[in-house]
C-alpha cells in the first residue's frame, strides 16, 4: 500500500458514490425536515453497501469467477428495476399528494435497502479491478470507498434538504423522477 493505492481507492470511492449522491439528494428533497441522525443512517447505509459490494466482487473473483461473470450482464437490469420501483413509488406519492406540504415523507427502511443495493450493485465489478490486492489491501480499499461514499452522501442529503424545504410539496415528485433517471442512466451505461 502506497500513496498511489490510497489515491486510486479514493478515486474509486468518488466514482462509485455518484449514484448514491444523486439518490441521497433525492432523499433529502423528499424529507426536508430530516434530522442529522437520520442523515447519518441513510449515508451509512449507502456507505455500507459501497463497502460490501466491491469486497463481495473481490471475493467472487478469488472463489467463483465463472458464476459471477455470468451474472454481471444482469447488473444494469437489476439496478433499473430497483430504482424504477422506488422512484415510481415516490412519484406516485407525490402525485397523490399523500404528504401534506409541511410534512416530511420519510424513506422507509425497505426502500432505503433497495436504494443501497441499486446504487452499489455496479460496484461488484470493482472486485475485478482490485483482484490482485491481498486481503488486507482489498479491505482497506473497500473501507476507503465506504468512507468517501459516506461523506459524499451526507453532502447530497444536506443539499437536498436545503432545496427540499423550498420545494415542499413537489419534492417527492422530483425525488422520484431523479431516481428513475438514475436507474435509466445506470442501465444505459451498463448496456453500452
Amino acid at each position: 500500500m502506497n500513496f498511489t493505492f490510497f489515491i486510486t481507492s479514493i478515486g474509486l470511492g468518488i466514482g462509485l458514490a455518484m449514484d448514491a449522491f444523486s439518490v441521497s439528494l433525492a432523499n433529502g428533497l423528499n424529507e426536508s425536515c430530516m434530522k442529522t441522525r437520520r442523515m447519518a443512517l441513510i449515508a451509512g447505509t449507502f456507505s455500507l453497501f459501497q463497502f460490501l459490494m466491491p469486497l463481495i466482487g473481490w471475493f467472487c473473483v478469488h472463489t467463483m469467477v465463472q458464476a459471477f461473470s455470468v451474472l454481471e450482464r444482469f447488473i444494469p437490469w437489476i439496478a433499473l428495476i430497483l430504482l424504477l420501483f422506488v422512484g415510481g413509488n415516490m412519484l406516485r406519492e407525490g402525485i397523490k399528494n399523500k404528504c401534506a406540504e409541511a410534512d416530511c415523507c420519510a424513506v422507509t427502511l425497505g426502500a432505503l435497502m433497495l436504494q443501497g443495493i441499486a446504487t452499489s450493485i455496479d460496484a461488484l465489478s470493482v472486485g475485478f479491478t482490485i483482484a490482485e490486492y491481498n486481503t488486507i489491501s482489498a479491505l482497506v480499499c473497500c473501507l476507503l470507498i465506504g468512507i468517501v461514499t459516506f461523506g459524499i452522501c451526507m453532502a447530497g442529503l444536506a443539499i437536498g434538504k436545503r432545496f427540499g424545504t423550498r420545494l415542499a410539496g413537489k419534492a417527492s415528485c422530483l425525488g422520484g423522477i431523479i431516481l428513475i433517471l438514475i436507474g435509466i442512466e445506470i442501465f444505459v451505461t451498463g448496456i453500452i
